[in-house]
């Protein structure tokens, strides 16, 4: 049985900044623009801490189930190590995924009921990004997904759900956010490369082979940057101050672009969690000292 500690680790807390991160840029486009509302922004919260959570114990629980863990070179997996049964792992994820549906409700019943089908969407993308018999996860799609809903989707709805409004600066600030999030991914993949391609589990990394991945990973980043002066154009100069994130981005650039593969890896998650949060916290700052 798994000790709460385990229990912990798979849920992997480390990757609390790619919950944390797309509801402090949100909420600074909404405060910008006079709209900040705090207990939208806290469900908001809520709803992205909760989804993270889940869609990690759902990627357990499938990749646990057809062995795809069995060789794993990353933190440990409740399934994968045999620490969880697959059906306890498995409640877990919908337990989750029940918190995030009972805070979205509320946002949708205050906001505006056409949010109910983003939510269910944001839910179904999680749970068959490794699930389904056909999981878009193995397809090479997971980054585009992790752009979509932990970026446009995340970031764009945190500010709407508080202004009622459609804000330029949110969109962009969705792409910097996405885009730290998908490099978040890019890097556990190429980290995954040798396991992934024995398992059959085709990812980006994965078609894209070593060297492509690294390139992707460094284009990301770069988008970030881009993303930062786009914000900045369309609201204040403040937003600029955010580039400060490279401090955080740029060991993890240079890991990745020095060749280090397997566990030399692993900083690299962490490092480009914290750069995504520090990308958020600084635009959000930004852009309540402009407004």
């Amino acid at each position: 049985m798994a000790t709460p500690a385990q229990w912990l680790a798979g849920a992997r807390p480390r990757t609390l900044p790619a919950a944390v991160s797309p509801v402090l840029a949100g909420s600074g486009v909404a405060a910008y623009v006079h709209g900040f509302v705090a207990w939208k922004a806290l469900l908001a919260l809520v709803v992205a801490l909760a989804l993270q959570v889940a869609v990690n114990y759902a990627n357990d629980y499938s990749d646990g189930i057809r062995g795809t863990d069995a060789d794993r070179v990353g933190p440990m997996r409740l399934v994968g190590s045999g620490a969880a049964a697959p059906a306890a792992v498995k409640r877990a994820a919908f337990l989750a995924f029940g918190v995030a549906g009972v805070a979205g409700l509320v946002l949708a019943v205050t906001t505006a009921w056409w949010l109910v089908a983003v939510g269910l969407v944001s839910m179904l993308a999680a749970w068959f990004y490794t699930g389904g018999s056909k999981p878009y996860g193995y397809l090479g799609l997971g980054e585009v997904m992790v752009f979509v809903f932990f970026g446009l989707v995340a970031v764009v709805g945190t500010t709407y759900v508080q202004t009622e409004t459609w804000e330029w600066a949110a969109l962009w600030a969705a792409v910097g956010v996405g885009a730290l999030a998908c490099a978040i991914l890019v890097a556990n993949n190429l980290r995954d490369i040798p396991t992934d391609t024995l398992a059959g589990k085709r990812t980006l990394a994965v078609a894209l082979g070593d060297r492509g991945t690294r390139r992707l990973y460094v284009a990301l980043v770069v988008l970030a940057t881009v993303a930062i002066f786009a914000v900045a154009l369309v609201t204040t100069p403040y937003a600029v101050a955010a580039v400060g994130f490279l401090v955080l981005a740029l060991p993890a650039v240079r890991t990745v672009r020095g060749g280090a593969t397997g566990p030399g890896l692993i900083p690299v998650l962490q490092q480009t969690g914290l750069a995504e949060l520090a990308w958020a916290a600084l635009v959000a700052a930004g852009l309540v000292l402009g407004r």
